[in-house]
């Protein structure tokens, strides 16, 4: 028999889930199961889950047939279990290192209680931890051992299953067991409370718990949270069966009103439709289940109490918002005054959205404001061929007007006509994001493109990357990123980033990325009519050279000597060098460009035609490298700066060890690169397989009918099969690559 059974219900939680299981993996203590049960989640946990059990063989998956909720899920960890001791740990928080074993240590010195309780701390997304408020209530006091009729305020701590190791021939005698529907910990904790003879505590933090901005049930809106009258029956009928519970019942009575008030003044819970019900309902179980010897709290809880039980509904919502002024009334009476050219476009705006949405208007946007480019392109011109019936308009300045289709809108940003489409079109989609102010309606549809595979840190990960967070207000971007109902992704990778860099209610579409579509479908004459257009010879090599751009450098300044670069490849190969976007000045590049000595592409408004007429692709941090490697052509990371980089942006992995292909550090090495014929020699074709098989796995071409069949259609079940890797036909180089052979000239 192992020590303990760990049972981790899995639900919805790809993005967490295996840092949660790592945590109780890692522990020092390692006699132990863990039951990871996959309550049908309709995400990657169950991959996850399987993964994690072939690689450990104290993981036992347990997949069950169908959604069955938080506490049957359990249930069915618990059926399984044959640790001497059981513990619940929810998939999104971890254990903290050393737990286990302290756990085990103090389960020891207090002789095996039935229950040993022990302290948490909450986390949140900004990195902030706080420890329990009422951590006192766990002080290994004498005596070490007690019932809850020797210490019941041991009731006033969350009533949560996962701060806990039961005893699991406790709660076989006892007849355990979690009940279905919301709150299902309350009815566990109570009784196990209450018909526990030998209760211990350990003061000591086991236990991370996740403070998820969306996503948690209990922070979704919708009439399940009537389910705690439920709960708090079975809890008062447990304790009526209980001869020695009459001393409990008081305090557990006070802890259910108390539920009750936290759930009414957190508007995101009810439906304002049913808060009424609910606090009828609130009053029905006050009479209900209240003891003869109930005294209410004193001051503002006491006075809740007491409304409660009136039924004085309209004064307990007087007082709710006589202590809470509502934020964004708040903001209005503090903001500064306005234009009267923002009031009136805003007045335009409120007014337009007391219109109907319009299900055939669609608004598209790039690169804030910029041209028509990247996965918004490609979506909107899926959606002309795919959905005709949708008019479509992007959003941009007139500098960028000639870029977009003749059958396309034009936005301005700044005219009545922006906001009156803004309110009325039910789609909308963006590799960036759209005005602040601009609310979100109930039946509109915004889809999360975003502009590249990460390898630098994102959203909230910046918290502790000041100079490149550059004075970012995360709480205002996270209110953006509640808008999103989809988010784009074309690996696994990103999309485990996404859920953690921008947590929020999106759902993740692994339908590949749009903009990479053409990588797939444009043909050779595609590629040689591009490489025309951009003056590049037939005979000739092109190299790409398309570095990321440094929060620490104010001006593009290039990472090597690029004419020394360009003459070293000699005169069989073209070098095109393409600055990132953010960078309005490029001293020096224009003239070599002029003298002929490399082309300035920086100016090109398809990087997607770029990469198509490249032969090889040199870049540093850019997450060009993950578009380009869809080509399955060679790709050199020269990395002279990654400490600095890293540093100063943070990053998810290291791209040295795990990069796409040959990786330089110096001038010298980076020709010699070419010049060896290293850089498209076999080492660096291996690498590139295995790169791309982690992060091209859903990009073959077919990602933009994905989404339009998916979103604008409403025909999920109709979107295309991923093609696998080994299938598919890129679009081909047309320069004269000779694998492992060194350059001409050289």
């Amino acid at each position: 028999m192992v020590r303990f059974s760990i049972v981790v219900p899995v639900y919805k939680v790809q993005a967490y889930l295996h840092e949660c299981l790592e945590s109780v993996l890692t522990q020092s203590f390692t006699d132990f199961e863990l039951l990871a049960v996959d309550d049908c989640s309709p995400d990657a946990c169950g991959d996850i889950v399987d993964e994690f059990a072939a690689r450990d063989g104290r993981v036992r998956a347990v997949h069950l047939p169908e959604n069955t909720g938080l506490g049957p899920a359990r249930n069915a960890g618990l059926e399984r279990a044959t640790g001497e001791y059981v513990l619940f740990l929810d998939s999104d928080d971890t254990m903290l290192p050393g737990s286990l074993q302290a756990i085990c240590d103090r389960l020891e010195a207090t002789g095996s209680p039935d229950i040993l309780v022990f302290d948490y701390a909450r986390t949140y997304w900004n990195g902030r931890t706080a420890r329990n408020e009422r951590a006192e209530l766990v002080a290994e006091d004498s005596p070490e051992v007690f019932t809850l009729h020797e210490r019941p305020a041991l009731l006033m701590l969350l009533s949560v299953v996962w701060n806990k190791a039961y005893r699991r021939d406790f709660v076989t005698a006892r007849g355990l067991a979690f009940p279905p529907g919301v709150y299902e910990d309350v009815a566990w904790t109570y009784p196990a409370l209450v018909a526990a003879e030998r209760i211990a505590c350990l003061d000591r933090v086991c236990v991370h718990y996740r403070q998820r901005r969306r996503g948690n049930i209990l922070g979704t809106r919708s009439l399940s949270h009537f389910d705690v009258f439920d709960q708090y029956d079975r809890v008062f009928a447990h304790l009526d069966a209980q001869p020695g519970a009459a001393s409990s019942k008081a305090l557990v009575f006070g802890r259910m009103v108390d539920h009750f008030c936290t759930i009414l003044n957190k508007p995101e819970r009810v439906p304002p439709s049913a808060r009424a019900r609910f606090f009828r309902s609130g009053s029905r179980h006050y009479r209900r289940h209240q003891p003869g010897d109930y005294s209410p709290p004193k001051g503002v809880p006491g006075l809740r109490h007491l409304l409660i039980r009136l039924r004085a509904r309209p004064l307990y919502q007087a007082l709710w918002h006589a202590r809470a002024t509502p934020p964004r009334l708040r903001e209005r009476l503090l903001a500064p005054s306005r234009r009267l050219a923002s009031a009136v476009l805003h007045l335009h705006y409120r007014l337009q959205r007391l219109r109907p949405v319009d299900p055939r208007l669609a608004v598209f946007g790039a690169y804030w404001n910029g041209g028509y480019a990247c996965s918004p392109a490609a979506i909107e011109a899926k959606v002309r061929e795919l959905a005709p019936g949708v008019r479509t308009a992007w959003v941009t300045g007139a500098e960028h007007a000639h870029t977009l289709p003749g059958a396309v809108e034009r936005l301005d940003p700044r005219s009545l006509r922006f906001w009156t489409v803004m309110a009325r079109a039910k789609f909308f989609v963006n590799n960036v994001h759209f005005p602040h102010r601009m609310g979100k309606r109930p039946g509109t549809v915004h889809v999360q493109t975003h502009h590249g595979t990460p390898l630098k840190h994102m959203g909230v990960h910046l918290l502790n990357h000041p100079a490149a967070a550059e004075g970012m207000d995360f709480e205002r971007l996270l209110e953006r990123c509640d808008r999103w109902d989809f988010s784009l992704s074309a690996n696994r990778h990103s999309t485990l980033t996404w859920e953690r860099a921008y947590p929020s209610g999106h759902r993740a579409l692994e339908y590949g990325c749009p903009r990479n579509d053409v990588l797939h479908a444009a043909t050779a004459e595609d590629v040689h009519a591009i490489r025309a257009r951009l003056g590049i010879p037939e005979d000739r090599t092109a190299i790409l050279y398309a570095p990321t751009r440094r929060e620490y450098l104010r001006d593009f300044r290039p990472r090597f000597d690029l004419e020394g670069f360009a003459r070293a490849l000699g005169p069989g190969h073209v070098l095109m060098v393409r600055a990132h976007y953010s960078y309005a000045d490029r001293p020096g590049l224009r003239e070599l460009h002029e003298r002929g000595a490399l082309m300035d592409v920086s100016a090109h408004p398809s990087v997607e035609e770029l990469c198509l007429a490249a032969d090889a692709l040199v870049t540093d941090y850019s997450s060009i490298m993950f578009d380009y490697a869809n080509l399955d052509r060679p790709i050199v990371v020269h990395a002279d700066d990654w400490e600095v980089y890293r540093a100063v942006r943070g990053v998810y992995f290291d791209i040295r060890t795990e990069g796409p292909g040959v990786v330089t550090s110096t001038d010298e090495e980076l020709i010699e690169a070419f010049t060896s014929g290293e850089w498209c020699g076999t080492r660096a074709t291996d690498m590139r397989a295995a790169f791309r098989k982690r992060f091209c796995a859903f990009d073959d071409g077919r990602a933009a009918e994905r989404v339009v069949r998916h979103v604008f259609l409403g025909t999920p079940d109709a979107v295309p099969a991923v093609v696998p890797l080994d299938e598919r036909s890129p679009a081909p180089a047309a320069g004269t690559v000779r694998a492992s052979a060194p350059l001409a000239g050289a």
